[in-house]
């Protein structure tokens, strides 16, 4: 088996280091493609042993699992470069937020008639082999495709199968759920400098908290309510705590980021279909497709008329209007 993916950022370079890590597969059998070879995250790749280029045509030749990880709005057009190049042989995995099993189908099938696609939801805790991973089968994959993924992904963390209309909810919960963690790590980091203690202590401390408590959860089969109330002694001074937090709309916070999320997935859906791409994204996607864009030209965005194809190797004939 080989693994490609289309996109070198920092969720391809999280699954590869924990691929690696748990030995699922060698690095020298996955490739990953970008058009940008300055990304921190291609030369970490690079120096993990992991085969790039810049053309994702190469990508998918060499690919039996095929990894989709770029922003929602390139999905598109990174299925029109490459949907020539798909066979029986390949499984196609979207981890781009809100786009839809449906809508990726209908692109292949304009090269292949049953295209086998997955989508799924992790996280980027995957590189310490911790992540969440929630995923959903195409019409045309078989079960040993979703087998296959969830070794995949189950080497790296917590993996499950989801209906596809529950992806949404989950990219609000656990896909943005470390952001989440990091913000309120720092917070408390935070607190503990105000009152006198080393920052490094403090983040470690911090970070601690959060690890142990998910620990205990995890193991537990206790509500987490009441794991929290096990913490809080009458008079206290964590009940005093959890007062100014919940005063605060703590737990409102966390729900309404958990719904902003979701619905910002939602948005990024209705932006893929209609294949649309800003002038500030054109290193993501092939020259001649962002030209293409009503409103948009060669002067608009700042590049020779002369360009190139960043997804391939070869040079693009742009087309005079």
């Amino acid at each position: 088996m080989s693994v490609g993916f289309i996109g070198a950022g920092q969720l391809a370079q999280a699954l590869v280091r924990g691929f690696s890590v748990a030995g699922v597969i060698a690095t020298h059998r996955i490739t990953a493609s970008s058009p940008n070879t300055e990304l921190p995250t291609v030369q970490q790749l690079r120096k993990m042993g992991v085969n790039f280029t810049t053309s994702n045509k190469e990508t998918v030749n060499r690919s039996d699992v095929l990894f989709l990880a770029v922003k929602p709005h390139i999905i598109p057009f990174v299925l029109d470069e490459i949907g020539p190049d798909i066979e029986d042989r390949h499984l196609i995995v979207s981890c781009a937020a809100g786009v839809t099993i449906s809508s990726i189908e209908k692109k292949l099938q304009q090269y292949r008639s049953s295209p086998k696609v997955m989508r799924c939801m992790t996280n980027t805790p995957v590189v310490a082999r911790e992540g969440a991973t929630v995923y959903a089968t195409g019409t045309h994959a078989e079960v040993e495709d979703g087998k296959l993924l969830e070794q995949l992904m189950a080497s790296v963390g917590y993996c499950t199968e989801v209906e596809e209309d529950l992806i949404d909810a989950v990219t609000g919960l656990s896909g943005s759920g470390p952001a989440y963690a990091f913000l309120a790590v720092d917070a408390l980091a935070d607190g503990g400098v105000k009152m006198g203690l080393p920052r490094r202590l403090a983040v470690r401390l911090g970070a601690q908290a959060l690890l142990g408590a998910a620990r205990m959860l995890l193991d537990s089969e206790q509500h987490p309510g009441q794991l929290k109330d096990n913490v809080c002694s009458p008079g206290g001074a964590t009940i005093h705590a959890l007062h100014v937090m919940e005063s605060g709309g703590f737990r409102s916070l966390l729900i309404n980021a958990v719904e902003a999320s979701c619905v910002r997935t939602r948005e990024l859906q209705f932006l893929a279909d209609q294949e649309k791409i800003s002038p500030a994204a054109i290193k993501k996607t092939t020259l001649d497709k962002v030209l293409q864009q009503p409103g948009v030209t060669a002067d608009t965005v700042g590049v020779r008329t002369r360009g190139f194809s960043i997804f391939n190797n070869t040079n693009p004939r742009i087309k005079k209007n």
